[in-house]
């Protein structure tokens, strides 16, 4: 079986952390021995890699093609013209990866299936290519896509068209399978397949020697935010509850638009000398993160199947997170740690609190975490991929 991953979430060398869970879920299918496969990961096109563009110049630095652990990656431009973006950008996708499909099947790679994840633009631009080549096509649904996005009219139309089309749609939640039914997608065609962990990356390392490692005080008290600095991840809650905490240190993992915002905030707090910004941090490295922390916090407002709480998991590290949809199938036994009654504040302390009142051992979180192995997910795709090229055949 031959299979063409297509979507723009996905790592390279100038983002390597860049939708890094569609490469581990590829990367664990691939270890099968049943598949071959090569990805398609497009990116909008720009003129210029000078640094003061930020972003915008990733993308002009990103190769055309590239290899990641044995898998050749293929990064074709595409015209991302504003205001009319959103509306155009699953056809400017589309047209623009058209000529790298092609070239691989004159060069000998004649996929049997296109296996498409985040629904738009990725997955509606992936329905075109397989109706212009006569493939089969799997659209893997990942959060914002259904969250957010689907409130869009024009989107939502193109989604559900797209959704038509494919031979079967997967939720990496429950939460988004039912999403995906609201959007009026057959629900025969829907299937859950959550995102697992990679158990040997991500293992409990001594706390002492975590803490050493980053230069941070051995006897601290840490919570540690892990994610993009966007309102939506809710760095500035927890920021906030650090004013009612203060014997606690927030280590901030990750950049975004909000980092101007999010240091205003804590100086109003008066909690700016207990906020540590540690920046980009490679994937390889988390675990010491992870490791350093007491307890990971993660105030997002939506989530698909959010990652991060896995990762500190099988770190041995708790959580404490916001009762949303997909969170709450992560968050699903005490061992885990503690969701929050409300998006504030003043439930993030109290979680803390009663986390801290469950005296939870590092031991049960880390076997909780090993429940959520890649190997029900991988045969999961595998049988469904089967199942698909047998109804074509």
């Amino acid at each position: 079986m031959r299979v063409l991953l297509f979507s723009s979430l996905y790592p390279s060398a100038v983002r390597p952390t860049h939708g890094i869970f569609v490469e581990t879920r590829l990367r664990a299918l691939l270890a099968t021995g049943a598949l071959q496969a090569q990805v398609v990961a497009p990116v909008p096109w720009f003129p210029s890699s000078a640094p003061r563009f930020g972003a915008y110049a990733q993308f002009a630095a990103t190769l055309h093609t590239e290899w990641r652990h044995g898998i050749a990656v293929h990064h074709p431009r595409y015209p991302l013209p504003p205001k009319i973006g959103m509306n155009v950008a699953p056809y400017a996708m589309a047209l623009g990866a058209w000529p790298v499909l092609r070239r691989l099947q004159r060069q000998g790679f004649d996929f049997d299936l296109i296996d498409a994840h985040y629904y738009y633009p990725d997955g509606v631009a992936a329905a075109l290519l397989a109706r212009w080549l006569d493939k089969p096509l799997v659209i893997t649904a990942r959060g914002s896509d259904i969250n957010r996005i689907a409130q869009y009219a024009v989107p939502r139309w193109l989604m559900r068209r797209a959704a038509a089309q494919a031979g079967a749609s997967i939720g990496v939640s429950q939460a988004l399978v039912e999403g995906l039914a609201q959007l009026g997608c057959e629900r025969s065609k829907l299937h859950a397949l959550r995102n697992g962990v990679d158990l040997e990356r991500f293992i409990p390392e001594d706390r002492a020697d975590a803490r050493a490692r980053l230069g941070l005080p051995r006897d601290g008290t840490y919570l540690l935010s892990v994610g993009h600095l966007v309102e939506n991840k809710g760095q500035h809650i927890a920021i906030e509850a650090l004013a009612s905490l203060p014997e606690v240190t927030l280590l901030l993992v990750g950049t975004g638009v909000e980092r101007a915002a999010l240091q205003a905030a804590a100086e109003r707090w008066g909690v700016a000398g207990r906020v540590h910004w540690a920046g980009s941090v490679a994937q390889e490295e988390l675990k010491w993160w992870y490791g350093a922390a007491d307890a990971l916090v993660l105030c997002s407002r939506t989530e698909g199947w959010a990652n991060v709480l896995l990762e500190a998991m099988a770190c041995g590290t708790p959580v404490l997170a916001t009762a949303i949809p997909g969170t709450t199938e992560v968050v699903a036994s005490p061992a885990a740690g503690v969701l929050l009654a409300r998006r504030d504040a003043a439930a993030l302390v109290a979680a803390w609190g009663q986390l801290q009142a469950q005296g939870l051992g590092r031991a049960a979180t880390r076997a909780y975490a090993e429940t959520f192995s890649w190997e029900p997910t991988t045969q999961g795709q595998l049988q469904l991929f089967r199942q698909l090229l047998r109804a074509r055949t």
